[in-house]
């Protein structure tokens, strides 16, 4: 068996016990299964674990960094549409036109420059990029996101920038806080979201360690790395 061959085999079997979990958090809230999209994050990996997860049927691919981000979409042009490509790390405002050339979804806005900026490049790009409010579980700015007496506000200000579609929200569960705990004000959040926005309906939450916790109360999303690839390598240039 060769090395491609070798790493086939073990995202495959990671990506069923992935799919496993997915399906078992949500028949123990009775949600479908079909409900929840499996993000593949695959920052630091090589480009060809891309190609691999492509493959196997992965159709969202989420990345932290643009630097590394853009020439991995670039490479897998050929993918398109079929793989959509999710900007979930933090983003500066300089940064925006190339994310916007190439990411479906971005999951980290939480200001309002970036609004704007995402709003320019995209329609300079003549391309329409869904956008998701960053929440702030816990009010560290160091981790982004927006508090939540200021997400409807942002949410707004998405909806109405032209070029941008308002998605709905994202949250990361805090360190050093149990996930159920973190996670227990986010339904309230996209609710909120929701009632003013009734096409806002992705919650973007959960990853490899906590996953069950953020479908348990209603995440749409969850992006998983280590679970599905492995231990990360260091990042890749």
């Amino acid at each position: 068996m060769t090395d491609v061959e070798e790493r086939r085999a073990e995202i495959a079997t990671r990506l069923k016990a992935v799919h496993g979990r997915i399906e078992n958090a949500c028949v123990a809230v009775g949600r479908d299964p079909g409900e929840v999209t499996l993000i593949a994050v695959t920052k630091t990996f090589p480009a060809s674990d891309v190609r691999l997860l492509s493959e196997l049927g992965v159709r969202d691919v989420g990345e932290n960094r643009d630097q590394e981000a853009a020439p991995k979409a670039a490479e897998f042009a050929d993918l398109s549409p079929g793989l959509t490509w999710h900007f979930i790390g933090q983003l500066q405002t300089n940064k925006a036109a190339s994310v916007v050339g190439y990411a479906g979804v971005v999951h980290s806005v939480d200001r309002l420059r970036l609004v704007r900026a995402l709003g320019t490049a995209a329609r300079k790009a003549d391309r329409t990029v869904t956008c998701l409010v960053q929440v702030s579980l816990d009010q560290d700015e160091a981790r982004g996101g927006v508090p939540e007496p200021e997400v409807v506000a942002l949410a707004s200000a998405v909806a109405g920038e032209e070029g941008l579609v308002l998605g709905g929200v994202m949250a990361m569960a805090p360190l050093g806080v149990p996930p159920a705990e973190a996670f227990a004000p986010l339904p309230r959040i996209a609710g909120a979201v929701r009632a003013a926005y009734p096409g806002a309906v992705i919650v973007s939450a959960g990853m490899s360690g906590d996953l069950e916790d953020a479908i348990a109360v209603g995440a749409t999303h969850v992006r998983v790395g280590t679970a599905l690839l492995g231990g990360r390598p260091g990042f890749v240039r």
